[in-house]
């Protein structure tokens, strides 16, 4: 079919930072490909964006399956001009608690569905964009989330590796990353958990509106690499000045702020073995504590930015040290 222009594919888009990101392409004048597990709440998104969206169920996890989900949405459409790979899985659970099924599922759906996915993408675009969305816990890992932690990190290493591999083959696809802090999305509704209280996003929080600005702000520009809100900031800088207090200042704060003041009954099983009960929605249970914007950095130009300080800072000292050996 011949390429009829503006055609995107989100991986996960039936909810959260991917039910979000939809609707921003959408705006931005974006016929979408809609990937999920759940039949009922893809049939809610269509029903919500009609002729805009084309809902395909897939499990991330299945390279096949995301193969031929990309090859419809090229049937239908022509060529994709851009894919957000945003499915993901996790549980709050110590990892001596965590069976090797559970950490194999998180890491099949939240890693390998991106590597999946950003396969099928290669295989149906011409040019364009390719988003991964990463988290400040990419850089800085946190307990109770090891399985998801560890994919998270596995993203950083893959997506690299692809980039130079298409930068040396002069394809015209740009690869971002999108470095997310805590997000007010349905996961922390749904997530299988081991907690004595149900889990939350730790503080600061962000409505996933903000993820989905800068999925948009990374095609506008084809940036590198984004990091959203201060505290992926606070996260990277600190893990790269003082990894070992950051080991202790988790030990003795991080599964608090990961735990709401409301009691949870018991082990939930959550959505790790089949989609939740849930309505299609991008914003979870803390709209009250969450914000709407936030900062919005490219990483390239942050650390150009501290090296020219740094620089600076370096040649300031050292003529002020010539100075006080000429005097002496």
């Amino acid at each position: 079919m011949e390429h009829q222009g503006n055609v995107a594919v989100v991986a996960g888009g039936t909810a959260g930072v991917g039910l979000a990101t939809v609707e921003a392409l959408i705006g931005g004048g974006y016929r979408v490909g809609v990937l999920a597990r759940g039949a009922e709440r893809l049939a809610e998104v269509e029903n919500r964006y009609g002729e805009a969206v084309l809902a395909l169920q897939c499990d991330v996890s299945d390279a096949d399956a995301v193969m031929e989900a990309a090859q419809t949405v090229k049937g239908a459409w022509g060529p994709v001009d851009v894919w957000v790979n945003c499915a993901m899985l996790t549980a709050f659970s110590t990892f001596d608690d965590l069976s090797p099924q559970e950490f194999q599922a998180i890491t099949d759906t939240t890693y390998h569905g991106q590597v999946w996915g950003t396969r099928a993408a290669l295989s149906v675009m011409e040019r364009g964009n390719i988003v991964n969305i990463g988290s400040g816990l990419s850089y800085r890992s946190v307990p109770l989330q090891s399985a998801y932690c560890g994919a998270k990190h596995a993203i950083n290493g893959f997506t690299g590796a692809v980039r130079s591999e298409l930068i040396a083959a002069g394809r015209p696809i740009e690869v971002s990353l999108i470095q997310l802090p805590a997000i007010n999305t349905p996961q922390f509704d749904w997530a299988r958990s081991r907690l004595d209280h149900r889990p939350m996003p730790a503080p600061p929080i962000y409505n996933p509106e903000v993820a989905a600005t800068a999925v948009m702000k990374a095609i506008r520009t084809n940036a590198r690499e984004l990091y959203v809100g201060t505290s992926v900031l606070q996260l990277i800088a600190g893990q790269f000045v003082a990894p070992n207090f950051l080991d202790h200042q988790m030990a003795s704060s991080g599964v608090d702020a990961q735990e709401s003041e409301t009691p949870q009954d018991g082990f939930r099983a959550g959505n790790l073995d089949a989609p939740a009960a849930y309505p299609a929605d991008a914003r979870g249970s803390f709209d009250g504590r969450a914000a709407s914007t936030g900062l919005i950095v490219d990483a390239d130009r942050l650390r150009t930015g501290v090296a020219a300080v740094a620089m600076a800072g370096a040649a300031t000292l050292g003529v002020m040290l010539a100075r006080r050996l000429r005097r002496s």
